[in-house]
């Protein structure tokens, strides 16, 4: 090995060192007739410099299971990521297979190829990509590989086989509750825009809106974080009694953050703002008060991924887009107490 590295060098290092695309690579690995005779000898001049040794595990699924799948993930120290991440552990162990993870900092194209290369590498049947971010599903529709891949939280609207809870319900139960509770308006703090999730709450939010005939104010937006909720609740905190009533937050670490800013600006919740959340955290049923939140079912996205992914590897299920939508509970605590109108309170 000429190049300093712990790691053995992969295909995409390969693919670097030669200035050829990861294809390329794969094609002359693989003996293919439609490459140049100058590019095979500079792949296989880089092959032999880097000391690369291919892994011929993927090649022998043909005849040979190793009954492994992989799971590419980023954005896993999050509620939702992390807690999809271990079911779908959890349903694959069920399952009689093993996990292999490979953690990227963002799933952009380039990332994306090298994080599939090493699972290729290391011989597994299918892969599941958590890919929350449209920039992520975008770079999965772009890749070529050569198992079944399987998109995890990817929202509406996926080119790809995926498996989603349907955050466009989720949000219209959170809304539609306070509309139903006597609210005459909802305000929202939504997450990030390049989530595809956060888009679909916030779709869900504006249509139930629309639906009943309320104008929807301008959203605020957070990161996903307690501290950004603090901060947008100390902006809401200013609209209360100038038609503020009822706030539905994209997720309850945010809400946990708009709780304490509403209470330290002297709001009381719920009797001058009810709160939901969105996710159900094992902590929402303890903040003060209690959190009215939408539960996400991770232990049926497990279970759906893995199933759809086994049914692709099996021929069962055709190649081509398939979407399983799951749906989300409503869990109604006291941060939504039926609304009643303070004399002297002007409408939402």
């Amino acid at each position: 090995m000429t190049h300093s590295q712990l790691r053995p060098p992969t295909m995409a290092d390969v693919a670097r060192q030669a200035g050829v695309s990861h294809q390329t690579v794969s094609r002359v690995l693989g003996d293919h007739p439609n490459v140049r005779e100058a590019t095979r000898a500079k792949v296989l001049r880089a092959i032999e410099e880097m000391g690369y040794r291919r892994n011929f595990s993927a090649r022998a699924l043909a005849t040979r299971r190793t009954r492994t799948l992989g799971v590419v993930a980023s954005s896993t120290t999050l509620y939702g990521p992390a807690s999809t991440l271990f079911a779908l552990e959890e349903a694959a162990r069920a399952q009689g297979y093993l996990v292999s993870t490979v953690s990227v900092r963002e799933l952009a194209v380039e990332a994306l190829a090298e994080a599939l290369d090493r699972l290729s590498e290391g011989g597994v049947e299918g892969v599941i990509a958590l890919a929350p971010q449209r920039s992520a599903v975008q770079a999965l529709a772009e890749l070529r590989h050569p198992f079944p891949v399987v998109a995890v939280g990817t929202g509406s609207g996926a080119e790809i086989p995926s498996v989603n809870v349907d955050q466009h319900l989720g949000a219209r139960l959170a809304t539609g509750h306070l509309l139903a509770a006597g609210h005459r308006g909802v305000w929202h703090l939504a997450g990030p825009e390049d989530w595809q999730e956060a888009r679909d709450r916030t779709a869900g939010w504006r249509e139930t809106l629309e639906g009943a005939g309320v104008e929807p104010p301008m959203p605020l937006r957070g990161d996903w974080s307690p501290l950004s909720g603090y901060r947008a609740g100390q902006e809401l905190a200013g609209w209360v009694g100038r038609g503020l009533t009822a706030v539905f937050v994209a997720n309850d670490q945010m809400a946990l953050g708009v709780l304490r800013a509403l209470r330290e600006a002297g709001v009381r919740t719920p009797q001058d703002v009810a709160v939901v959340g969105f996710d159900d955290i094992p902590e929402s049923e303890f903040f003060a008060p209690p959190l009215t939140t939408v539960r996400q079912d991770f232990a049926t996205v497990g279970q759906r991924s893995i199933a759809l992914l086994l049914d692709l590897i099996e021929g069962r299920t055709p190649s081509g887009t398939s979407t399983v939508a799951i749906e989300p509970q409503l869990v109604v605590r006291a941060s939504t107490f039926p609304y009643i109108p303070q004399p002297g309170t002007a409408p939402g």
